[in-house]
């Protein structure tokens, strides 16, 4: 049996730490914004190379709380990918902006700044890229578009922590990122959470308070506030994990490339194409095949897991058939869908399992 994603290694590697991490919050008796959350904030912001981090509850509320804190509301549109797990739409339309999707550029999975710039309109307020598998989106480009028309960017770091592009890190890159610490993460939780990294003062101000009931001091409430705060025990378990984050990310090039070298050559299967500015974190592999059904009925009956992200993109989901946009408005994202494979992918996985999936994947598409 090959699993998809390793997560009990994660224990094993770590048991000491982890360990030390749980005993010291529960000794402390204190167990909601305390000294573990305001180490991880200061730890984690250092890293991504920004200057101020905010713990949430969750990645989600990360993007929607952002867009809460620029006010952006009914008449405010967000450009936001076609090919994207739903949340990212589920943010904006939580605030009641309107989204305006835009396709991916023709070689990879990540928004076309081109498109992007035929899609602004004097409504638009923000642009949303999502960092998807791994994989940098062209943040150079966006940002000179976004400071072209004096655009808010926030990026979806969830599924790219500490990725780079031309040398800086995701989550330094817009206004403001997004981060996701769901236990699958490349830094994950043991439960949920989520943060925002900027730079902004300002925001990362309004952020504490939108979080906290909207409240600096206890039962005094400036705002309209939310309940959105990353656990003391989970900060406490991202401290020990994230010393580890850049080596895990390094055994995930190990194996993307192993897959590279592995599956190259087989005519009816597309790899991952990576533009040479984008340093990936490879939190997915996914390789791209007409015949998918046949590939994943071959890797099941071989023991070995595998997932499509994703397999139907938002404007198709029944949560947004309000829009309208019914099949063939974003082919792009569309035939992703009918084609993408995430192959088993984490930094606990042998390089002869690696092996043992390509050995399968050839066969299947012989």
């Amino acid at each position: 049996m090959i699993p998809f994603l390793d997560m009990k290694s994660v224990y094993a590697e770590l048991k000491p730490e982890l360990d030390a991490a749980y005993a010291r919050v529960m000794e402390s008796g204190w167990f909601v914004l305390g000294r573990e959350v305001e180490a991880f904030e200061a730890e984690y912001a250092a890293y991504c190379g920004t200057k101020h981090c905010i713990g949430l509850g969750n990645g989600l509320e990360a993007l929607e709380l952002v867009l809460r804190a620029w006010d952006l509301g009914a008449g405010d549109e967000v450009i936001v990918p076609s090919n994207t797990y739903i949340a990212t739409w589920l943010a904006v339309t939580a605030v009641g902006a309107r989204v305006v999707p835009v396709e991916p550029t023709p070689g990879g999975p990540n928004i076309d700044p081109d498109r992007i710039a035929a899609a602004v309109t004097s409504r638009t307020r923000a642009i949303m890229p999502v960092h998807l598998y791994g994989q940098p989106a062209d943040m150079d480009a966006i940002m000179a578009l976004a400071a072209k028309h004096g655009l808010k960017v926030i990026e979806d770091v969830a599924q790219a922590q500490g990725a780079r592009v031309r040398g800086r890190r995701t989550g330094s890159l817009g206004d403001a990122g997004a981060h996701s610490f769901f236990p699958s993460k490349n830094i994950g939780a043991f439960g949920d959470g989520g943060a925002v990294t900027t730079d902004d003062a300002a925001l990362a101000e309004r952020l504490r308070v939108l979080r906290n009931y909207g409240s600096r001091v206890k039962y005094v409430n400036l705002e309209r506030g939310f309940n959105s705060r990353l656990d003391e025990l989970q900060a406490a378990f991202l401290r020990a994990k994230l010393p580890r984050l850049d080596e895990w990310n390094d055994r995930r090039r190990i194996i993307a490339a192993r897959y590279d070298d592995r599956l190259a050559d087989i005519p009816s299967l597309a790899l991952p194409n990576v533009p040479q500015w984008a340093e990936p974190v490879w939190h997915l592999y996914v390789v791209r095949t007409a015949r998918r059904a046949d590939l994943v009925k071959a890797l099941e009956n071989a023991g070995i897991g595998s997932l499509i992200h994703y397999p139907i993109p938002p404007h198709l989901q029944d949560a947004y058939a309000d829009l309208k946009q019914g099949k063939g408005s974003y082919p792009l994202a569309e035939k992703l869908a009918d084609t993408v494979l995430s192959l088993p992918m984490g930094p606990h996985m042998p390089l002869e399992a690696v092996d043992e999936v390509c050995s399968i994947v050839r066969q299947a598409l012989a």
